[in-house]
């Protein structure tokens, strides 16, 4: 059904002679505010919601799991902006959208979570699936509402708000099924409250300190993504000549050939300590929309208390994970861009080239493998994905190995979960991503992981998803028995018997082959993005080969 945000609002006009469902003025609301599809399972306390979001012309999308739903919802948002909608309900509704709420609010997505829920007089005596969804929510979520009558639309407006302002992240309404049920009279929704930039109140000293600066460094992550802070980085970096180090999510912000972009850091020990150098010999930081959530613990007080530090962020955040000498605190972009604006013109910087010699390195340790093994994976899918694939990445070694080889010439072209680091998320992340995005889309997973969300086959193959899944299959937790061996640990709980996934894709709807050469990754690769339906290339592999490449 075609989405018209003018034409859902119409659902709760100004007709005071007509009445409508609760249901109807969240629906509306939701569908004036973009929301476009929403995502979870069907239960007999949200068939009212449900109902209503697809005669507002939000189409409701049936998964196999509440979790999976949420990352779908997610992928969709990265891909399209349409406000992303999780629908579950009462009692293990709620439970297992947890982990997909937890990622939500680490990785800032403006989740909206509706779930329905009894009536409170009745839950004073009913108890069956009945606990309380805001207790269990609240420490997750940026805030949590309960729908009474009448305020169906106020709340609604108010948790759209927060969702999206400063930093984004989800909230939760819990709607009672009287409420969804129940008729109130039409009524025009009051406009949502303005969304304007935040802007830094005061630039002057971090004008000064990026003027006299001669080998500034700008370190940038998610809630630059967030803003689509491309141009605004690209002024700033071309103004400053400073070099640009990435966080996972925040790949592709400038495309990774450029020269002045080193790469990705955050998880890899090989990555950050040839970069470490350059954070050294800097004598400037800036940081842009940098939050140490994405960093494991040897990014903590990664320079000395006395490197001057501009810290740029949407929304302040103690953290304790390092320093700063100043911290802006307002939309990212709009700063980047007025301290460009501050500079004379565009500058040199690092004269004794630093920056390229550590690039060349950077490249260097992670060049391609000549042998099959997961290099030879990422290798090939690079050069044979057509141009503005979008990527997605489940969490485990081959996670840490693909950031750092695979390339980004845009922003969110190569989507993970880098706050909660959550296993089972790339496929659903790449089933709302290829809903949206109308481009290829490629879905890189361990064998573990598919493992967890197998069932989410099945929602490619109703929807039609040419999705291609590439699954790395060496029967074990490869990342997890890695840090077994350096820790002198035994080999306990890692591994785990041989599934035939192609013969499970086929099972399910879709084409499978299992693959253990480069020729036949290629051909098959080819084939895979020419097929309407979704295909799932079983990569065999060796997890050893993961010891030392990264």
């Amino acid at each position: 059904m075609r989405h018209d945000p003018i034409a859902a609002a119409a659902v709760i006009g100004t007709a005071e002679e007509a009445e409508v469902t609760g249901a109807d003025i969240v629906a509306a609301r939701l569908a004036a505010a973009g929301a476009t599809h929403a995502f979870g399972i069907p239960g007999g306390e949200v068939l009212a919601l449900i109902d209503a979001l697809e005669r507002a012309g939000i189409r409701f999308l049936l998964a196999k799991h509440e979790n999976a739903a949420g990352f779908m919802a997610e992928g969709l948002w990265h891909m399209t902006g349409a406000l992303p909608v999780l629908v579950a309900t009462l009692g293990p509704g709620v439970a297992n959208a947890v982990n997909a709420v937890a990622n939500a609010s680490q990785d800032r997505v403006p989740l909206l979570f509706i779930t329905g829920c009894v009536d409170q007089a009745l839950a004073e005596s009913y108890t069956h699936q009945v606990f309380d969804h805001q207790a269990v929510l609240q420490p997750l979520v940026k805030a949590s509402f309960r729908a009474a009558p009448g305020t169906e639309d106020l709340v609604v407006a108010k948790a759209i708000t927060l969702a999206r302002r400063g930093r984004p992240g989800p909230v939760h309404i819990d709607l009672p099924i009287s409420v969804a049920e129940g008729s109130v009279p039409r009524r025009a929704p009051p406009p949502l409250p303005s969304l304007g930039p935040a802007v830094p109140a005061d630039l002057a000293e971090a004008c000064r300190l990026v003027a006299r600066a001669g080998k500034p460094l700008v370190i940038a992550g998610l809630d630059l993504v967030k803003e689509d802070g491309s141009a605004a980085l690209e002024r700033f970096i071309a103004r400053t000549g400073a070099p640009l180090l990435t966080t996972y999510k925040a790949k592709g912000l400038l495309p990774e050939t450029d020269p002045r972009v080193i790469g990705g850091v955050g998880l890899s020990p090989k990555a950050d300590a040839i970069v470490r150098p350059l954070v050294e010999a800097a004598d400037l930081i800036v940081l842009a929309g940098y939050d140490p959530i994405e960093m494991r613990q040897g990014w903590r007080n990664p320079w000395p208390a006395d490197k001057p530090v501009i810290d740029i962020v949407a929304e302040a955040l103690p953290h304790g994970m390092h320093a700063s000498t100043l911290l802006l605190e307002g939309d990212v972009d709009i700063a980047l861009s007025r301290l460009a604006d501050a500079l004379p013109a565009e500058r040199s910087a690092w004269p004794g080239g630093e920056p390229a010699r550590v690039r060349a390195r950077f490249r260097e340790a992670f060049a391609p493998l000549p042998a099959w093994g997961p290099h030879a994976v990422f290798e090939t899918l690079r050069a044979v994905a057509p141009a503005g694939t979008v990527a997605t990445a489940d969490s485990g070694a081959h996670r840490i190995l693909l950031s750092q080889m695979w390339d980004c010439d845009g922003p969110l072209q190569l989507l993970q979960s880098t706050g909660l680091c959550t296993m089972g998320c790339a496929l659903p992340l790449a089933t709302g991503a290829a809903l949206g995005s109308g481009r290829p889309v490629l879905c890189f997973v361990g064998d573990a992981g598919l493992e967890m969300v197998l069932g989410e086959l099945a929602t490619l193959r109703d929807l039609r998803l040419p999705v291609v899944i590439v699954a790395l299959v060496d029967e074990s937790l490869g990342l997890i028995a890695l840090k077994q061996r350096q820790m002198g640990l035994g080999r306990v709980g890692v591994d785990f018997g041989s599934t035939d996934f192609a013969a499970v894709a086929q099972a399910m709807g879709g084409h499978g082959v299992t693959i253990a050469d480069r020729k036949t990754l290629e051909r098959e690769t080819i084939a895979a993005f020419a097929r309407e339906g979704f295909t799932l290339l079983a990569c065999r592999i060796d997890a050893a080969q993961y010891e030392g490449a990264f």
